[in-house]
Order: C-alpha cells, then sequence, then structure tokens
C-alpha cells in the first residue's frame, strides 16, 4: 500500500468512526442507516451527512 493510499485508508476509517458516533448522537440514523438495502445506498447516504467512505484504497480520487 502506497503511503498516499493508506493516509486516504486512515481518513476513510476516521470518517467510519464518526459516522458510527453520529448513529448514537443524532436520532434517526440508525433507522435511516438500516433501511439501505445496497452498499451504494449505505454510501450515498453517508454522503449526504457528509462522511466520505465510498473510495476504496488504491482507487483513483
Amino acid at each position: 500500500m502506497a503511503e498516499e493510499d493508506l493516509k486516504n485508508f486512515i481518513l476513510k476509517i476516521k470518517d467510519l468512526n464518526k459516522l458510527v458516533k453520529s448513529l448514537e448522537e443524532i436520532p434517526g440514523r440508525r433507522e435511516e442507516l438500516s433501511s439501505c438495502r445496497t452498499h451504494d445506498e449505505v454510501v450515498e447516504l453517508a454522503q449526504t451527512w457528509g462522511f466520505k467512505i465510498g473510495r476504496r484504497w488504491g482507487e483513483e480520487k
């Protein structure tokens, strides 16, 4: 894994952790997330909340 990929990977993990924390703090988010049926729906919803979790390491920006 290249250094740049590692940095992006760590940023994604940080965003995922923030997303999980927001599920506990913001009413309705947990239910909204659990209603998603596909990975793409989860990524799209997370993006509306300000989290960038869709990019896999090694993918182009």
